[in-house]
């Protein structure tokens, strides 16, 4: 992936992973999975993988702080999906990325 420091702002990071197939938006259900906007699929955090992420802080406001997550799927899919970073985040999200962390750091283990 190209260095971060040329990508300042969000929608130049989204548009080019949308050119290297990054074109499904993502958000976490009620139900605590990750599934597509029209929630026709879902996935548990055993079906996905974070491949990079991208933090972003307000122009005008370091308060508003963002973080963009690319996400692959055990079925292929590759995507998108983000939260506030710090105090407003989205727990439902924040804790869906933490058990995909979790489940990563196991895997690295395993390889060893």
């Amino acid at each position: 992936m190209q260095d971060k420091i040329e990508e300042r702002s969000l929608v130049n990071v989204l548009n080019r992973l949308q050119k290297d197939g990054y074109k499904h938006d993502f958000k976490v259900s009620e139900e605590g999975k990750m599934c597509s906007m029209d929630e026709k699929e879902s996935f548990s955090p055993e079906q996905v993988r974070i491949v990079d992420h991208y933090r972003f802080e307000g122009e005008s406001n370091p308060d508003d702080m963002s973080i963009l997550y690319a996400v692959e799927t055990t079925s292929g899919q590759k995507g998108t999906i983000s939260n506030s970073y710090g105090p407003y985040a989205d727990e439902k999200i924040d804790t869906f990325l933490k058990q995909v962390e979790d489940l990563g750091k196991d895997l690295d283990k395993d390889d060893k």
